[in-house]
């Protein structure tokens, strides 16, 4: 299996941090506009794209310190696979492990989401620092694929 794997620092608190990766809003500021669903363990959520979307089923949550999911609907190189928010404190960050494991070969698409992923997480990090981020559909258009 194959991953995608990121790390950045937030100035900010974890519960901050947390509460973006938890709750609609948080989510719908950061990654997509269009986000529904429910975030508690056991619950969905829907993040939509133009075009397509993904469905995360909610499998652990640890406040301050993790968050999991298992993608249970989208595009079939995502299904089954899992998305994990792992934060720790280091001097005056939070700093964020991100990864999106389990992924059954490095095909082409890949490439592109490690890269969305990527500018998405710096989304993240401008909403929580200056509480504004660039969701999509207003995130930096990367190729012909969005």
């Amino acid at each position: 299996m194959v991953e995608i794997l990121h790390r950045i620092g937030v100035a900010a608190a974890p519960d901050d941090v947390y509460a973006a990766l938890t709750t609609v809003d948080g989510l719908a500021n950061w990654w997509t506009v269009e986000t529904t669903g429910d975030g508690d363990v056991g619950g969905v959520l829907q993040f939509r794209f133009v075009p397509g979307g993904f469905d995360m089923k909610v499998v652990e949550t640890r406040p301050a310190e993790l968050v999991l999911w298992e993608v249970v609907d989208g595009p079939e190189e995502w299904i089954g696979t899992q998305v994990r928010f792992e934060l720790k404190v280091e001097d005056d960050f939070t700093i964020l492990l991100f990864r999106h494991e389990g992924w059954r070969e490095p095909v082409e698409f890949m490439y592109h989401c490690s890269t969305k992923w990527a500018i998405y997480l710096m989304s993240l990090k401008k909403l929580v620092e200056t509480g504004t981020g660039e969701p999509a559909p207003d995130d930096v258009r990367i190729s012909n694929w969005h």
